[in-house]
């Protein structure tokens, strides 16, 4: 082992020592805006309550989109060991609540906390507190004192449904001393895409297979879609929405609507992040459009909000719903650089997609939904909402788009069961 690695290891653990006060201030202040990051902030540190029963199988999941693709995973491994208990950890507050929904759906047993920042102490305390039987983290999340602390305590480690870009791997790289022995410490990868398992085993984990994306087999609410299509019914008019949205990409978004001419069709925005709702309400406002909050109704929408120009999608577990109501929609996180969300999901649903340039943190899933023709690549916003707007109008159009989505969803699912089977022979 290079002499390098450990005046590494020590320098990590040192400065994560001494930003732990600015860490928990950090949560403290996300907390006025939610919550949940305030609940039991003493499991950061290392400290659970109460006493807990070995054995549970472990999941981590950071935030919304992981613990969703945690269910479908959780899901197929039920249905080969119904007895099999979980433990679900969350870094995020979205994360967390969807843990909670999940949680409901498992019985008595399982149990949920919060992943405990990456100091030797506070892990120590987690790991003797719980004491899995395996170790499963979602998707990216490799973390150098974790996976020390794994090994030292004859854990395996499995990280599931992993991916990691070209921008990560060079990033990892810089950090080689301290994320290769972290990766090296891995049991076993299984990896999205072969082009995620040579990055991944270019970053040092030795135990690589393919097994495709969870995201596929997660199953999406059909009354959620239903109520979706019901309320585009209602409206009378197209939808575009601009899904999943993040910083700079709804004022982008606004700015390009006020050029379009009248009648133009209902303007839908989710944004991604609960904390900026009312940032982008106030946007939407001052672009001088009436606003709807879908927070402001039950199950049917008022006939003012019917009358809006624009509605605000300012709640959380209802994209599908989203999904249903919307015509086309607009790929959030792909027309600012920061690598596109997934759009798996808008295809489970049926829903036409254009994507923006920027998809790098789920390129193939994106390559593949473009060449089934599920999905349109746009080089700029202001040709997606061109593009988006002919779509409205081109009813045979979205239709064989929406068809294509469907069919590209259904070929691609599988990855639960082959991702169950491999990590129930580690319990073994």
């Amino acid at each position: 082992m290079p002499l390098a690695i450990e005046p590494a290891r020590w320098l990590y653990a040192t400065l994560l020592r001494l930003l732990t006060p600015l860490y928990l201030l950090r949560l403290w202040r996300r907390g006025a805006k939610e919550p949940l990051y305030r609940h039991a902030l003493g499991e950061r540190l290392g400290f659970y309550a109460g006493p807990a029963a070995p054995g549970r199988l472990w999941i981590h999941a950071v935030s919304l989109g992981e613990t969703r693709a945690a269910s479908a995973l959780v899901d197929a491994l039920r249905a080969r060991d119904p007895e099999l208990r979980f433990l679900l950890t969350h870094s995020t507050a979205t994360g967390r609540e969807a843990g909670q929904a999940l949680l409901q759906t498992l019985g008595e047993g399982n149990a949920q906390a919060w992943l405990p920042y990456d100091t030797p102490g506070a892990v120590r305390r987690f790991l003797r507190h719980w004491q899995p039987r395996l170790g499963v983290l979602m998707e990216t999340e490799v973390w150098p004192t974790l996976q020390r602390e794994a090994q030292r305590a004859a854990l395996p480690m499995v990280l599931a449904n992993a991916r990691l870009s070209e921008k990560s791997l060079r990033q990892g790289l810089r950090f080689a001393a301290l994320m290769r022995p972290a990766a090296r410490r891995m049991t076993l990868a299984l990896a999205q895409t072969e082009a995620d398992a040579s990055r991944i085993r270019a970053m040092g984990m030795e135990q690589v297979e393919v097994a495709g994306n969870l995201k596929y087999d997660i199953a999406v609410d059909p009354a959620l879609i239903a109520r979706g299509q019901r309320w585009a019914q209602q409206l009378g008019r197209p939808v575009l929405m601009l899904a999943v949205s993040r910083e700079g990409e709804e004022a982008a978004l606004l700015a390009e609507w006020a050029r379009q001419p009248a009648p133009r069709p209902l303007l839908a925005i989710v944004p991604r992040h609960p904390q900026r709702f009312d940032e982008i309400a106030a946007l939407i406002e001052g672009a001088g459009l009436t606003l709807a909050r879908r927070s402001g109704w039950g199950d049917e929408p008022p006939a003012e909000a019917l009358a809006a120009d624009a509605w605000l999608g300012d709640s959380m577990r209802e994209m599908p719903l989203y999904y249903g109501l919307a015509s086309v929609a607009l790929l959030g996180g792909s027309f600012e650089p920061l690598g596109g969300q997934n759009l798996i999901e808008a295809a489970a649903c049926g829903c036409p997609v254009l994507a923006g340039p920027h998809t790098f943190n789920f390129a193939e899933a994106t390559a593949l939904a473009l060449a089934a023709g599920a999905a349109g690549r746009c080089a700029s916003l202001a040709e997606a909402v061109t593009r988006g707007l002919a779509l409205c109008a081109d009813v045979a159009g979205r239709s064989a788009m929406g068809a294509n989505a469907l069919a590209f969803s259904a070929a691609h699912r599988g990855a639960a069961a082959r991702m169950a089977a491999a990590l129930l022979t580690q319990t073994r």
